[in-house]
């Protein structure tokens, strides 16, 4: 787990990560991040994580979740961020970005006051767009995109893509997983198109592997770029385990290099076996059968769990999403549980070290 990992010309510090935690905090509702999200995050980095990334990022403000949440459609917003990606680099974390469009899940109300149902147009929420008029249970029919809108949405993420270079960001991420319009896009229970972007495979995957082009061609080279997918929207005739693996392999091709590999948001009520480390086998599964890294998350509460997992080569790394917001700190008590050393304590806090206090967390 403290091993170091290069990807392209990153080297982050450990495999230690901490995935997009949406804070629906902007409560200015500009998508502007904050003092919130400068603590947020930095605590995180200044307690030892390798890869810090940001929250779902809207790439436009109809693919925002909630009118509280982030965005990176404008200027303003990217020097917001540059604020935060310095702290993370002065700490010695490297940051990510998770660009995102909601799609039909879109325009609902921000937790944690969040109502039943789609915030009504008359009390600032929007008209969603989706691959098909097909709503999301409990939330207003979306508009099916047409070809001007999902060309729209590619040069909505790659402009975002741009702005998280300008703000400093060492990671960009495609949000493809969690029911959102990529997901939406390339499962077939709502995805219903009989155009070049439904139907086959690899018309329903069409939409991501353009915004991965898209994406890599305003980066460079030099930056990786990772892609979260729901390997499984645990529902029959949806997406699973066998189609991510295929397009996986797609989007490796298209020039992405690491993937972030979570299961459901799709279906609402879906019946998932939820337990420790319940996603890891698909992670697994999904790295072996496409030859790629990836990452592991979702009930991973342990440092030795953790170890286990990437000292087996089940994952390349482990993101820790509840366990990093119970405890910013987690990864330092992590190296000390392992016996990996404290290299990444702040000198500010090394008084606080277990070795200066007996051994004592």
């Amino acid at each position: 787990m403290f091993r170091p990992i290069t990807i392209r010309e990153l080297t982050i510090r450990n495999r230690v990560w901490v995935p997009p935690l949406c804070q629906y905090s902007v409560t200015e509702r500009d998508g502007v991040p904050h003092d919130w999200h400068l603590v947020h995050l930095g605590a995180m980095a200044a307690g030892g994580a390798g890869l810090v990334i940001a929250e779902a990022t809207a790439v436009t403000p109809e693919g925002r979740i909630s009118d509280h949440d982030t965005g990176l459609w404008n200027d303003e917003q990217a020097r917001a961020w540059s604020r935060i990606t310095r702290f993370l680099r002065s700490q010695g974390a490297a940051s990510g970005i998770q660009l995102a469009h909601a799609g039909r899940k879109a325009s609902v109300w921000p937790e944690p006051t969040r109502k039943p149902g789609s915030q009504p147009l008359d009390e600032g929420g929007w008209t969603t767009v989706a691959p098909s008029p097909v709503a999301f249970d409990g939330l207003r029919e979306p508009v099916a995109l047409d070809e001007a809108g999902i060309r729209a949405v590619i040069d909505d993420f790659r402009t975002a893509a741009r702005r998280a270079v300008d703000a400093g960001f060492d990671v960009v991420e495609v949000h493809a997983a969690h029911g959102y319009l990529v997901h939406q896009f390339l499962s077939p229970l709502s995805n219903l198109r009989d155009d070049d972007w439904g139907g086959s495979l690899e018309h329903r995957a069409r939409l991501l592997l353009e915004i991965v082009r898209e994406v890599r061609a305003e980066i460079g080279e030099r930056m990786p770029l990772f892609v979260r997918f729901s390997a499984t929207d645990w529902a029959p005739g949806g997406w699973d385990e066998a189609q991510t693996a295929i397009v996986v392999g797609w989007a490796r091709d298209a020039g992405a290099d690491f993937f972030d590999v979570s299961t459901g948001g799709l279906v609402a009520n879906a019946r998932i076996p939820v337990g420790p480390a319940y996603q890891a086998h698909l992670a697994e599964y999904v790295g072996e059968r496409a030859g790629v890294s990836v990452s592991a998350v979702g009930r991973i509460t342990s440092p030795t769990q953790a170890e286990e997992l990437v000292a087996s080569g089940a994952a390349d790394a482990v993101m820790f999403g509840k366990a990093m917001m119970r405890d910013p700190h987690f990864a330092m008590r992590a190296a000390h549980e392992l016996g990996a050393g404290t290299s990444m304590w702040p000198v500010q806090y090394l008084r606080a070290r277990p070795e200066a206090n007996d051994g004592e967390w």
